[in-house]
């Protein structure tokens, strides 16, 4: 999608999955785009690891104009009674702190940051985003319907602090009756939208 979307160079992904490093792999090199796509099976601690030399730190970390994640994260329905457990967990895979800690280190100067997680962490989000001087640029809040809780937060970072751009988009008004701005969002991507 990001190839579709734009004139990068090069795109690198990160899966630490087997099965999903596979598939992507495979959509990869099956991509009209395939020469500007590549797929590291590492997690995000594996893919910061410094080579053990003398080789200066600004040599070692590939800068980024762009990063996008979308973290893993538990559902509202894998939650269990026991909320410290649940924090423990909901983080297990990657931990905010060290996904913002990496999108610190490898993104350039003037590059943007976006991630999408749960509102629910939202402003802690935020605030570790800010310890590391990056602020965001642009908020939007998911809700399925107009009627339901917002579940979503997508969040766009910059180093350069200014007031962000804060909207709400929802994706249905019923059942398969998507929003004009989910549709203008998402043509690109799905034959029947």
């Amino acid at each position: 999608m990001i190839a579709q979307r734009t004139t990068a160079e090069q795109i690198d992904a990160l899966e630490i999955d087997e099965e999903a490093y596979e598939q992507a792999t495979d959509n990869f090199e099956a991509s009209p785009w395939n020469d500007r796509l590549f797929c590291f099976h590492a997690g995000l601690d594996e893919f910061m690891e410094e080579p053990e030399d003398d080789t200066s730190e600004s040599e070692l970390v590939q800068q980024y104009d762009l990063i996008i994640s979308n973290p893993p994260f538990y559902t509202e329905d894998y939650k269990t009674e026991d909320s410290q457990r649940d924090l423990a967990r909901f983080e297990d895979a990657l931990p905010f702190e060290d996904l913002v800690e990496a999108a610190d280190l490898l993104l350039s100067e003037n590059g943007i940051f976006s991630v999408i997680i749960p509102y629910k962490e939202e402003a802690r989000f935020l605030a570790l985003a800010n310890d590391f001087e990056l602020y965001p640029l642009k908020i939007t809040h998911v809700k399925g319907t107009p009627t339901t809780e917002i579940k979503r937060s997508l969040l766009a970072f910059s180093r350069t602090h200014q007031t962000p751009l804060i909207d709400e988009l929802i994706i249905e008004t019923a059942r398969h009756q998507y929003t004009p701005e989910y549709i203008e969002l998402t043509k690109d991507f799905y034959l029947k939208m």
